[in-house]
Order: structure tokens, then sequence, then C-alpha cells
């Protein structure tokens, strides 16, 4: 039997048992290892203010339509990643260039359950590097997420470069900003993440409930601002002080995953008098002017590289291994006491 997590309604988890399915043409079977939660998205739909839940999304228009919900409760299997180990890969794929073999550890994109069906080029090129402990398999896509970040803030070296949220996607965004060359600001409500944020090469770390964040800023940049801020918490009124606390004609790149109305937001204070310039970096793409050079799979892939060349560290991240019945415990963690969790990883 496969098993499977699912939320049932909001705050509600179980592990669902499914009849185990045969493997389609042109796909590769694994037995998950490692499942990583993403305390951002995942965690809109364990509370239920995901916008899915109330509306449904137009691929075509690309926009969101009122009257229906795009998905509904149950919501199964969500989870974005993981790394297992291949079990099962369909004959016409046996052999191709890239394509993992049995026995081998793949990391990818299958959801938290315990077995992954997967389509074999969504796995083209992702068996684990053999220095790699499994793992850091479950932080390509997250890597990926902070990568994706800093591209998008054009990072130059020498700038000033603050960073707003310290959980796992900002602490690695810290860290690449830094790899970048920039001066990087680290910005945190909770003093256990600024502390870790040190430990990735952040120069400053700013607490938000004490700081005037922005004041700070201008007084660590001899009045300018900072070059580029980068805004991951998903939380408005960090966005806000991330407006302020640039630069005329500074950047802000929003990464979080914002719910809801934007409380908070003043937009004709800051943002219009000091021209910034607000840009969305999400992982379905990566910056316009970078399309023709960069994909999100070499986002990916290049994150585990920079892993395995000790460039960066991810197994210090992990503050929670738990077994797969104990999900609703880990979500109920994550929601309640962010303070005291970094990433959690399910164990299959």
């Amino acid at each position: 039997m496969e098993r499977v997590v699912q939320f049932t309604g909001p705050r509600q988890v179980e592990i669902a048992e499914h009849e185990r399915a045969p493997l389609p043409s042109g796909h590769v079977r694994l037995r998950t290892l490692y499942s990583g939660i993403s305390a951002g998205t995942e965690l809109t739909a364990y509370r239920g203010t995901n916008p899915y839940l109330t509306r449904t999304w137009d691929p075509q228009a690309r926009l969101f339509r009122d009257g229906a919900a795009g998905i509904e409760y149950p919501v199964t299997g969500w989870g974005y990643s993981e790394v297992g180990e291949v079990t099962e890969v369909s004959p016409e794929l046996t052999g191709l260039p890239g394509m993992p073999a049995v026995g081998d550890l793949a990391w990818g994109i299958w959801g938290h359950r315990s077995e992954g069906i997967v389509p074999g080029e969504r796995l083209a090129g992702h068996t684990l590097p053999a220095e790699l402990e499994p793992l850091a398999g479950a932080f390509a896509r997250v890597g990926a997420i902070a990568y994706n970040a800093v591209l998008g803030a054009a990072v130059n070296l020498g700038e000033d470069v603050a960073v707003f949220g310290q959980g796992v996607i900002g602490l690695l965004t810290t860290r690449l900003a830094r790899l970048s060359g920039a001066r990087v600001i680290a910005v945190d409500a909770l003093a256990a993440r600024l502390q870790v944020a040190r430990r990735y090469g952040a120069d400053v770390t700013l607490d938000a409930r004490e700081d005037d964040v922005a004041e700070r800023i201008r007084e660590l940049t001899e009045g300018r601002g900072a070059d580029s801020a980068i805004e991951i918490s998903g939380a408005y009124p960090a966005l806000q002080e991330a407006l302020r606390s640039v630069a005329v004609g500074g950047r802000v790149v929003a990464s979080g995953f914002y719910q809801g109305e934007g409380a908070g937001l003043r937009l004709g204070d800051e943002f219009h008098h000091n021209r910034a310039q607000l840009i969305c970096s999400q992982i379905g793409g990566v910056p316009q002017e970078l399309a023709g050079r960069w994909s999100v799979e070499r986002l990916q892939q290049t994150f585990l590289r920079l892993v395995a060349e000790e460039q960066i560290d991810v197994k210090s991240l992990v503050s929670h291994v738990v077994p797969v019945a104990e999900a609703g415990d880990a979500y109920a963690l994550l929601d309640e006491r962010p303070a005291d969790a970094l990433q959690m990883v399910l164990e299959f």
C-alpha cells in the first residue's frame, strides 16, 4: 500500500493509504526516503488560506476566476522537495542519457507520498551526486527559489542587499547573496533565526520587532538605503518595510507567497517618492532578461553543485526529521511555534 499525506480540512492532517499503481509507459517509480515540508506554500493549504481553495486559476488568461474553487479538500500529496531510490524504470527509458537507473538515488517533485511515479523527462539529470547525503536532495527546489530571488535582485559586487525573512529559504537567500558579492543585512522577527543568519553570512542582523529597520539600513549605507531588498517571508508588513529600505531607484524582489489583501502596504509613500522597482520572483520561471541562459532546471542543478562544493551547508538547516506517521505534529509545530523549527523533513 502507498501512504500519502493529505489535508482533510483546515489544520486537519491524515495519512491515507492507496493501492500501489502499475507503472505507466515512460515513467519511473521511486521509493521515497525524505520529503521536505514547505513552511510557506504548504502551510497556506494546511491553514485554508491558499487562493486555489476559493478561486480557480485560468492558465490561458493567467487570471484567477471567482465563483469556484480550483482545489477542494482533501488536498492530497502536496510537497515539492523529495528524494528517493529508483525501484523501477519503464523499459523504453532504460539507458537514455541522464536517466537514473534502478538503485540510484534521485531528487525531484512527487509530493509527500511513500512512492513516486514520475515521468522520465522530469528525472533526467536528477541522479543525486555520490558526494551528497540523501537529505541534500530535498533542498533542490527550495534552493532554486532562493537562487531565483537573488538573480532577480541583480546583485553586483559590493552592493548592500537586505533580506527580509530568515526561514529556510531566507537563510539560503542570505548565503547566495553573500556568495554573489553582496554585503547582506538580514531581517527577521525571531532572534534564533538571526543567529543562524550570521552563520550563513549576514554582515548585519536586524530584529524587526525592536529595530526601526528602514532607518537602520539607511544608517548602515551612508543614508542611501539598500541597493536591493529581497522579501521572502510572505508578510505584507515586511514587504512594506523592504520598500522603505531601498535607495532611490532600488529594487525590491517580492519572493514570498502573500495571502489575502495587502494590509499595511502604503504605495503612496516611499515606494512612490523613491521610485522603487517592485518585481515578483516565482519559481515558475526565471527573470525574463536571463531566460536565454538560465532555467529552473539550471537553478536546481547549480544549487546542488554549490552544496556538493561545500559552499552552502544545508544539513544544519534540518531541525526535525519526522516519521510520516507524525506529519500532523510537524505541521502543527510549523504553524504554532515557528521559532522552534527550521526545515521539517518527513521520513518514509
